[in-house]
């Protein structure tokens, strides 16, 4: 995992959440281990048994109103017992002007203070996102991404099966690309996974035989997204005499990423097969499905109740004798 210290913060949100360092700058090599934040009011106020001085702690006007009102004896008394504690930065909310101890103390310990002129709550709102961000599992797979009448669909298979071809099939009739070649995908959530493409690549397509083209200098602005929440997996493989492949669809397969199931479908490639049309059934037929209507079932469930009808008028007319 990326290592993430309050410099990475600093320097990445400094104007989003309109940060000013009031401390030194050594202190911002401090790591931030994880996603939480704390505010430390009962540690403030001397029970520090549960104190948890591994999250970013933030002060808001409550917590500063309790540290003006002590005396300069008690301030020091609150401030030290704090700072006892390894704590990886603190940050104070609304542009309230921290006591001098504070700082004084900070800087010896070497824990960055912050300022921000956020409202406590929406800095915390805020600040939880993109923390959520940096710490949540993710993976790099070897694919294409595409979003196709807002459903994510996933391509993998060998090199060269063409992915990025249908891809650029799909680009030009009016669908967005995601990301081609390399994929970064993030969970966002206990059933989310959302899928990006690298800083480096960008929106760039390698396709054979022509070679780098930039989608978005081609299309436009409307043929790409920054990330799309994967919801299908296509996994394009050479059409094979030998391999059976799903004919009803009846029963759905699923894979597994992060933690996360997605549907999977196998999709033989031949000469003449129209991947593309075969990619837009495939979204439309998902959302079909998140809507609660399944074709495939829906015609087997049928199909068996004309199959019972029909057993049932005929063993009625070898019974009837008239």
């Amino acid at each position: 995992m990326e290592v993430v210290t309050v410099e990475k913060m600093f320097k990445e949100r400094k104007e989003v959440f309109e940060l000013t360092l009031l401390t030194n700058e050594n202190g911002l090599r401090r790591r931030i281990l994880n996603n939480e934040i704390h505010r430390p009011g009962l540690a403030l106020a001397g029970f520090t048994e549960r104190f948890a001085n591994k999250r970013t702690q933030v002060l808001g006007e409550t917590e500063m109103s309790f540290l003006s009102g002590r005396d300069q004896e008690g301030r020091s008394r609150v401030i030290e017992n704090i700072f006892k504690f390894e704590l990886p930065c603190v940050i104070i909310t609304k542009g309230i002007n921290p006591p001098p101890e504070l700082l004084e103390k900070a800087n010896q310990k070497g824990v960055p203070v912050l300022s921000t002129r956020l409202s406590t709550t929406e800095f915390i709102t805020r600040l939880s996102v993109y923390l959520d961000s940096l710490f949540a599992p993710h993976t790099t797979i070897h694919g294409t991404l595409v979003d196709v009448y807002g459903v994510g669909l996933l391509y993998t298979g060998k090199s060269g099966v063409g992915k990025s071809e249908c891809a650029l099939d799909l680009v030009e009739r009016g669908h967005r690309l995601v990301a081609d070649d390399m994929i970064k995908i993030i969970k966002k959530a206990p059933e989310v996974i959302v899928g990006t493409g690298s800083e480096l690549l960008g929106h760039h397509m390698e396709v054979r035989g022509i070679g780098i083209i930039d989608i978005e200098k081609l299309f436009g602005i409307r043929a790409i997204r920054m990330q799309k929440r994967i919801e299908v997996q296509v996994n394009l493989v050479y059409w094979d005499d030998q391999t059976e492949f799903e004919r009803l669809g009846i029963e759905d397969k699923y894979t597994t990423i992060l933690g996360v199931e997605i549907p999977v479908i196998m999709l033989p490639v031949s000469p003449g097969k129209n991947i593309t049309v075969i990619s837009e059934v495939i979204a439309m037929n998902h959302m079909l499905k998140v809507y609660g209507q399944d074709s495939a079932k829906e015609f087997s469930k049928r199909l068996s109740e004309e199959i019972y009808r029909r057993k049932v008028t005929d063993e009625y007319l070898e019974s009837d004798i008239e």
